[in-house]
């Protein structure tokens, strides 16, 4: 029986056995246990309204990580990277910023900087490749700031190379444009550059990090920067209602788990380039970027979107193994493509039995059509 609703799917993939892309998630259960087990092995108290031994050592730790003098804990990176625009706005008294065509800000937040800031995004670069030096050297008009996502999620987890992205903040310098960092993924990019946070870090003015993307995390972010940068990050924080009474159960969520999941990464990037390799040679599937440079990327299908829906479906049933779960539409008339992130799920299947999976998914797509 194919499934016809988001319901019966959602239970189709619950009965799975197995999963291709991301982290094996526990259940709330299980996860409330792991974080009461670790708060009681670390005497973790509460923080209070920002303030405490847990979460004013958790942002040191990760200011420290990231060469920045300070850090401060934010309930989300919506809020986070909002407070950061905003403040280079002030500073520089520009209503202004650049901004990646790709960029979360400009997908996926409602436009929340026109209409709570009233700030402009002006588009820089190429939507399909990462911002490079001589695009910023083509604006026009001064810039408040540049917002640049380092990996960049929407074209497969692009980065720039080193001396491109070194180029980049020479050129960010010279023009007195302050840098911020969409670091969402962040914690993924030091396998590819094999340098440390701080030294990928280094020539931002401000940068924002996840506490949940990569880490597990229940939610959160990090934002870092100088220490009259983040003090003014706490006012707004404040003013747009982010510092709440508790935020201790998502700081443990992510403290608990953070130096695991870093050490895990270059395993993770690694399985992600014996993947690309296995997958390229299926007739009908592509990559972005051909040779990934996190351990994300983007799949693209020579399918219909319902044949390739219905054949994961069948795929699950047969054999319990979920291949994805959003398909969206690309450029080309006919493609549809998927994100895949690789983590633990993945380090333990063999290519073979991966590649085996995507063929028969392509077969009975294509037959169907």
């Amino acid at each position: 029986m194919i499934p016809n609703t988001d319901e019966e799917r959602r239970q189709l993939k619950s009965a799975c056995t197995a999963e291709i892309s991301g982290f094996a998630e526990p259940t709330p259960a299980q996860w409330f246990q792991e974080m009461a087990d670790w708060a009681q092995a670390n005497h973790v108290s509460h923080d209070h309204y920002g303030g405490g031994a847990l979460i004013e050592g958790f942002e040191a730790k990760v200011a420290e990580l990231l060469g920045k003098p300070a850090a401060v804990f934010m309930p989300s990176g919506v809020m986070a990277q909002l407070i950061a625009v905003n403040l280079w706005s002030e500073r520089r008294r520009l209503p202004r910023f650049g901004i990646h065509a790709s960029s979360h800000l400009q997908l996926h937040e409602e436009q929340a900087f026109q209409a709570l800031l009233h700030l402009h995004g002006v588009i820089v670069g190429h939507r399909l490749r990462p911002i490079v030096a001589d695009d910023l050297t083509a604006v026009a008009e001064p810039l408040s700031c540049l917002v640049v996502e380092l990996p960049a999620r929407e074209i497969g987890g692009q980065l720039p190379e080193w001396d491109e992205l070194e180029a980049l903040k020479a050129a960010a310098a010279a023009s007195g444009t302050p840098l911020h960092m969409d670091g969402a993924r962040l914690w993924e990019t030091r396998a590819f550059y094999q340098r440390s946070y701080a030294e990928i870090v280094e020539g931002f003015s401000s940068v924002y990090v996840s506490a949940y993307k990569g880490l597990g995390g229940i939610a959160g972010s990090l934002l870092a920067g100088d220490t009259d940068f983040i003090q003014q990050a706490r006012l707004w924080r404040q003013r747009m209602g982010g510092t709440l009474i508790k935020q201790s159960p998502m700081v443990v969520s992510a403290a608990m788990r953070f130096d695991q999941r870093l050490g895990m990464l270059e395993a993770c990037y690694q399985r992600t380039l014996s993947l690309a390799t296995c997958l390229q040679a299926i007739p009908g599937i592509r990559l972005l970027p051909r040779t990934p440079q996190v351990n994300m990327l983007h799949l693209f299908f020579d399918a219909d979107r319902a044949a390739l829906l219905n054949a994961r479906d069948e795929i699950a049933r047969e054999h319990g193994y979920w291949l994805f779960t959003n398909l969206g539409p690309t450029d080309v008339p006919g493609w549809c493509k998927t994100e895949c992130y690789v983590g633990d799920r993945l380090l333990g299947v063999e290519d073979e039995r991966v590649v085996q999976l995507f063929t028969d998914l392509m077969q009975l797509a294509t037959q169907a059509a």
